[in-house]
């Protein structure tokens, strides 16, 4: 990942999470406006985005507030 993008994914996870997924779904609209074709996937992209998919929609998923981040 380069150096903008990790500062970027860093300015992004310091916000609440309601604006981080605003954040993210700004970034999402300018990604595709500039490659329409990013959302394609690979086979094991596609097989480790469902498998992350059905975790959150059966909210097997852990907040960054229970995490212990020292």
């Amino acid at each position: 990942m380069s150096a903008i993008a990790q500062k970027t994914v860093s300015m992004i996870n310091m916000l609440p999470e309601k604006d981080q997924t605003l954040a993210y779904e700004i970034i999402k609209k300018l990604v595709l406006a500039w490659d329409p074709d990013f959302t394609k996937l690979t086979a094991e992209e596609r097989k480790r985005f469902e498998a992350a998919k059905a975790e959150i929609e059966n909210n097997d998923v852990v907040s960054h507030d229970e995490i212990n981040w020292d």
